[in-house]
């Protein structure tokens, strides 16, 4: 135990010291930044912030009350919030303050509730943001490569952990169990439980019971979502420009479908992109070219089955090569014998910024957020 203190100690001088450096920097010498002693009383009484700073400048002084964690999710917020302004509400009135919750790592939902509740923030290394009356200091930079960031968040998105979070998101509000997710998403109990573990650190499951009987729902679809569109525009894939002659433009998905179905192929597949997304949210009125998801290392099969010609120019069919998550709840539109991408997916693939997709993202945005309503 006295170790721990030490080393307890020893973590909160580190972060005071990157503090106070990253202060200097951001005011780039138009300030004093100091580390002022915390009161004797309000140690005792347990009221007291892990650290005071204050920024003296010729307009004003700032008192900053800082909290200092290892890693912070949206719950861990609440108390410490409570606790620097059980603190502020004390200070002598003569100067102005506010709060800073520092740690070696936030995470996207905890930095978002901060941000919400104008609570300043600290990563060493990372990030530092503080608004307050005219001033704004706002500074988000990579972690130096080399240097491990501790307690960092769970990626979601890879892989297996992907087809959970569709899998969820698809079954938005509704309580389901360990047992239930699993064959939902078609992974592993662990999988699964990595995943809904970071979630519910974000606050954004809950969860009742426990045991065998425990059930976990999503309650924050929207920011989910949100998320996995993070990180979707950030990934890579194949993506394979072809040509074939197509009878009716209109009917172009239909026509293909068919030739698939003809060819018998033994694989998934499904159609995404403006031309997918329209069946489902119907806006545009023309649509032009089909994109088609295949497993990867299918995309010759398929070529093969739908009598393609690579195409630098002109192209009209696109094939993209993708993991088992994408084509997770595919489905066939009513009279179509086309396979339909999930709203999700369809979703995700329109914030291309290309032509009128983000117009038509905005509009399948809508009707996602009105099956959230019903549910």
């Amino acid at each position: 135990m006295v170790l721990q203190q030490f080393a307890r100690k020893d973590y909160e001088r580190e972060v005071v010291d990157a503090l106070c450096s990253a202060f200097n920097d951001a005011f780039a010498g138009n300030a004093k930044v100091r580390q002022i002693p915390v009161s004797a009383s309000a140690s005792e009484a347990g009221s007291a912030p892990d650290a005071l700073i204050a920024i003296e400048t010729p307009s004003k002084t700032l008192m900053v009350c800082v909290e200092i964690k290892k890693s912070v999710y949206p719950r861990d917020i609440r108390n410490a919030v409570w606790k620097l302004g059980q603190y502020q509400r004390s200070l002598d009135h003569s100067c102005e303050s506010v709060g800073l919750i520092a740690a070696e790592a936030l995470s996207p939902g905890a930095k978002q509730e901060l941000t919400s509740q104008d609570i300043a923030f600290f990563e060493p290394d990372a990030s530092l943001y503080l608004r307050h009356d005219c001033w704004l200091i706002n500074v988000d930079k990579a972690v130096k490569r080399g240097k491990k960031k501790q307690q960092q968040a769970v990626e979601l998105f890879t892989d297996a952990r992907a087809s959970v979070i569709h899998a969820l998101i698809t079954r938005s509000h509704e309580w389901l169990s360990g047992a239930d997710l699993s064959e939902l998403a078609a992974t592993s109990p662990y999988t699964c439980s990595v995943v809904l573990q970071e979630l519910t650190l974000r606050e954004w499951v809950e969860s009742v019971g426990s045991g065998p009987g425990k059930r976990r729902r999503l309650v924050e679809p929207g920011k989910l979502l949100d998320a996995w569109a993070e990180h979707w525009q950030a990934r890579r894939e194949s993506r394979t420009k072809w040509y074939t002659f197509i009878e009716s433009p209109k009917q172009q998905l239909d026509q293909l479908a068919e030739r698939i179905e003809r060819s018998q192929v033994d694989f998934p597949w499904a159609f995404t992109g403006n031309s997918a997304a329209n069946l489902v949210a119907p806006l545009l009125t023309d649509t032009q070219g089909a994109e088609i998801i295949v497993p990867k290392g299918y995309t010759d099969s398929l070529a093969q089955a739908l009598g393609l010609k690579p195409a630098s120019k002109g192209a009209n069919v696109i094939l993209i090569e993708r993991e088992a998550a994408s084509l997770l709840y595919r489905h066939k539109q009513s009279g179509s014998t086309a396979w339909i991408a999930s709203a999700y997916v369809l979703y995700l693939d329109l914030l291309d910024g290309r032509g009128r997709n983000p117009e038509l993202a905005d509009h399948l945005r809508s009707y996602l957020e009105t099956l959230w309503a019903r549910k």
